[in-house]
Order: C-alpha cells, then sequence, then structure tokens
C-alpha cells in the first residue's frame, strides 16, 4: 500500500479526468442513496424573499440587473431554496432533490482549503416531523457516509498505484458538548482535529447552540439548521495533517425553533419574510438536508494538497508563493 504522506502523481490532465471521475460517480450514488431527483439551481436570487443563506453575517454579492429595476443577490447557499423548491414542485414523503450548486462568498478567508468560489451538491428530503429526532438524523449521517465510501472504493480501484484506503469501517458520532468535555481546555477547531486523527471519520453533533463554556462549537445561520439535530461530517485528512469538513447538514427548523433560534442570535427582523413566514405557518415540508462540497470530496480522494488543484480560482500573492514553493500547480 503507498504511503499516505506522499504526493499524488497524478498529472494535470489526469487530474481533471479524475475529478469528473469522482464527481460523476458520488452524485450518481448520493441520488440513488437518497432518493434524490436532480434539479436546477439558481446562480441569483431576490433579497427580499428571504431564501438565500446568511451564513454567519457574511454579506451576500449584489447586482442590478441591467435595464431593469431589480436587486440579486449571488446564492451563498440552496438552504433554504431547496426547501420551498420542495413545496413548488409537489414533491412526496421521503422524495428528496440535489443541485449542484454555485456560489461565490466575496469575505471567504483563502487558503489551502477556502476559495471564494463554492460548488457543492446541495440536497434536501422532505421527513416526518416525527423524524425529527437524533436516530434518524444518524441514519441519514451513516447512509451518507456509506456513498463516501463507495466513490472512494471506486476511485481507488480506478488508480490503484496512485491512491489509498483513507475511511474507516464506520463514521464515529460525538455531541459538541461531549467534545468540549473531552477536551475543555483547546479550541474547538483543536479538538475536532484531536478527534479526527484518532477516529478517521466523525460526525459532531448539535452545532449553533452556546455549550458549557458559553461558547457554541461554531457559529450557525439560526433559520434553516436545528441547532440541536445538525452536525459536520470531518474527515481526518493525511496529506494536510489536520481535521477536513466536507458536509454540513441537519434536520431543519419547523414552526418554534426558527422563532427561538431567530430570538437567541437577535434576528428576529427575518421572521417577518416569506420564507420565514412559510415555516412559521407550517406551509413547507418538514426536511433534512445539507450541503457536500464538490472541491472538498476531489481534493480529499485524489490527496491533493490545495483546493486550487481541483477547482480553477483566483488567489492571492501569499497563496501563489506558497505553491511555488511546495510545488503545487494549481488549475
Amino acid at each position: 500500500m503507498r504511503n499516505n504522506s506522499s504526493v499524488t502523481s497524478l498529472d494535470l490532465r489526469e487530474t481533471q479526468i479524475a475529478i469528473k471521475s469522482v464527481k460523476d460517480y458520488f452524485q450518481r450514488d448520493l441520488a440513488n442513496t437518497l432518493n434524490l431527483a436532480r434539479v436546477s439551481a439558481p446562480l441569483f436570487i431576490r433579497p427580499e424573499t428571504g431564501l438565500n443563506d446568511n451564513l454567519t453575517g457574511e454579506a451576500a454579492v449584489n447586482f442590478d440587473l441591467r435595464k431593469y429595476d431589480i436587486n440579486v443577490e449571488i446564492v451563498q447557499s440552496l438552504a433554504k431554496w431547496k426547501r420551498n423548491a420542495l413545496k413548488e414542485y409537489n414533491f412526496n414523503m421521503y422524495e428528496g432533490i440535489y443541485a449542484d450548486m454555485n456560489a461565490i462568498r466575496a469575505e471567504e478567508v483563502l487558503d489551502e482549503i477556502h476559495s471564494s468560489y463554492v460548488d457543492q451538491w446541495d440536497w434536501e428530503k422532505i421527513i416526518n416531523k416525527s423524524d425529527r429526532n437524533e436516530e434518524y438524523l444518524k441514519l441519514i449521517v451513516k447512509e451518507i457516509f456509506s456513498v463516501f465510501q463507495r466513490t472512494e472504493e471506486y476511485i481507488n480501484q480506478t488508480y490503484p498505484y496512485v491512491l489509498s484506503k483513507k475511511l474507516p469501517d464506520e463514521i464515529f458520532f460525538i455531541t459538541s458538548q461531549e467534545l468540549e468535555d473531552m477536551y475543555p481546555d483547546k479550541t474547538p477547531k483543536e479538538r475536532e482535529r484531536l478527534i479526527a486523527k484518532e477516529k478517521k471519520a466523525v460526525f459532531i453533533e448539535g452545532i449553533g447552540e452556546k455549550l458549557k463554556s458559553g461558547k457554541p462549537h461554531d457559529d450557525r445561520s439560526p433559520d434553516y439548521d436545528d441547532w440541536s439535530l445538525n452536525g459536520d461530517i470531518i474527515f481526518w485528512n493525511e496529506v494536510l495533517q489536520d481535521a477536513f469538513e466536507v458536509s454540513s447538514m441537519g434536520i431543519r427548523v419547523d414552526e418554534d425553533t426558527i422563532v427561538s433560534q431567530c430570538e437567541k442570535t437577535n434576528n428576529t427582523d427575518r421572521l417577518s419574510l416569506p420564507y420565514h413566514q412559510d415555516v412559521i405557518n407550517c406551509k413547507l415540508p418538514y426536511t433534512v438536508g445539507g450541503g457536500i462540497g464538490q472541491s472538498r470530496i476531489c481534493m480529499f480522494f485524489l490527496e491533493k494538497k490545495h483546493i486550487g488543484e481541483v477547482q480553477v480560482g483566483v488567489w492571492d500573492e501569499k497563496n501563489l508563493e506558497s505553491c511555488k514553493d511546495k510545488d503545487i500547480k494549481l488549475l
């Protein structure tokens, strides 16, 4: 078996072909596993709908449509849009959708795993209100993890002398509070690194709510994920020697949690927007959903050191010089 610490020998052309192989296989398997239909995704939407993802306060890129008095925002994710789409497209119980989402996040800090361009599979599935529990959340996480495992097996068989096995047989579950209790003197990112290095694949549950320390494990927008029923899928990345988030997901807010969470973050002004009113008045289906980073997956499975090796981007001088010094060839 090849040493995981070595650099992949895929050249630029082979990498481009391998990227398509990973993406094609993963999305097909994800759709079959979760019963999802692929739909078209918006690149920009009207801000007054309340459908854009506010993330943790980052301003969306916006512009006016020429010749029309219409202001639009580039999407930051489709977390809210998908739930509305499931209603508009008349999907049924336990059916879902996924979209090839492309976004611009102008305030992103650029580094090895972050760029201003975001490409992810945004997926959403209708569930019963009785499914809004930890047991069902874990079931969905395990199903998604099985897609990762099969994708790894497929791409490693395609490049058997280049790539090696990285994922464990099972994903490990832990709450953010349990993780804080284990490492009370560590920062959240340090805790992620320690648990990911030990378990290789972990789902950290409950992100957004304040922990015993008085701080959340990480910030989350208050109006789509239920903070008690969400989490991140994190792998141990041997190439980067660090924790590596590949997905943020969760069971979505209901008519009560959207109000309580917006109150906690002083975002009650959002509650009058059409999307929020539809949730409050039970006009939207109960759902589970999330985003899975396409470039992150390709980085992980193809054992790349920089996200610019699997997506074309614009980089600052610091990143360009660092990649040059490390002989990293960016697309």
